[in-house]
């Protein structure tokens, strides 16, 4: 009766869970994968058309745009947010003072709206750097770049504004595993002469090898799905140079064009391309774990 009872209450904890879970997950996931392969617009019946959506989709110069861009930005977002974090929660665990102070500092971009940061970021780069550039007697050249206006710079400027925002974040977590280090483990290794660098490589980077597994899947998840900054601070400009995939899709399922089933298909190929990566990312971590 015992064992009855506990099953029942554990049904009945994650019924509710699951019912949502399928209604606003699993649903519109299988719901997106049979509209990918139809001509949609939302308001007529869909017409199946095969895979002519994925065939369009290489041959579209704005998607596969968008797809370049995605890749490049995943790319330089996972590692400067990775190794700046690690190297600023190794300074937050030392001995400094005011540890408190900057860790709630760093972290207070992470709670503000994405939108609201973009509309900040872009009246920093124009309004306030024109300032700074006459406050510092023209000196300063940089400060009168277009560093939302040129298509180089633009990608930068993006890759700034996200790494200032998940800062915090990333960090916190590299903390807390930082922390989690066993002290004789370095006393140990400078026992035996093992200088700081080769401690924080051989000793510290192995055990919080799990915490940079997370962090990297996070921040490959969160890179391919990147919308609400792009679309508040460049709005995928100069020229479509900035447009992700997130938002390339958006446009396509609810632009003037209304494309959803063309929307559709692209949703799937964003998500078949994560999951391949994010599943090599942790296989390949994970192997090394256990090799530790």
């Amino acid at each position: 009766m015992k064992e009855k009872a506990r099953r029942m209450r554990l049904i009945a904890f994650t019924t509710p869970a699951l019912f949502f879970v399928t209604i606003f997950i699993f649903v519109p996931f299988f719901m997106t994968i049979y509209y990918s392969f139809t001509d949609w617009d939302g308001v007529r019946s869909a017409q199946f058309i095969g895979v002519e959506n994925y065939t369009r989709f290489f041959n579209d110069l704005n998607a596969t745009r968008a797809l370049r861009f995605t890749l490049a930005y995943a790319a330089a977002f996972v590692v400067l947010i990775n190794v700046l974090s690690i190297l600023l929660a190794s300074l937050l665990d030392s001995k400094i003072k005011g540890k408190g102070f900057f860790r709630t500092s760093f972290y207070i971009p992470n709670v503000i709206s994405l939108v609201i940061i973009g509309f900040i970021w872009q009246f920093i780069f124009g309004n306030v750097f024109d300032s700074l550039f006459e406050l510092t007697g023209e000196r300063l050249g940089f400060l009168q770049w277009s560093w939302l206006g040129n298509r180089d710079l633009a990608f930068y400027s993006v890759i700034l504004v996200s790494i200032w925002q998940a800062l915090g974040f990333y960090t916190i977590i590299y903390v807390a595993a930082l922390q989690s280090v066993p002290s004789e483990l370095k006393e140990a290794a400078a026992m035996d002469g093992a200088s700081r660098v080769r401690q924080f490589f051989f000793v510290t980077i192995p055990i919080i090898l799990p915490s940079i597994t997370f962090c990297v899947f996070l921040a490959i998840a969160n890179s391919f799905k990147q919308f609400d900054l792009i679309f508040s601070l460049t709005d995928g400009g100069p020229g479509g140079a900035t447009t992700t995939m997130a938002l390339q899709i958006f446009r396509t399922g609810f632009g003037t064009l209304r494309q959803l089933g063309y929307g559709s298909a692209q949703s799937v190929i964003l998500f078949i391309l994560v999951a391949i990566i994010t599943a090599l990312q942790i296989s390949l971590f994970r192997r090394r774990e256990v090799s530790m």
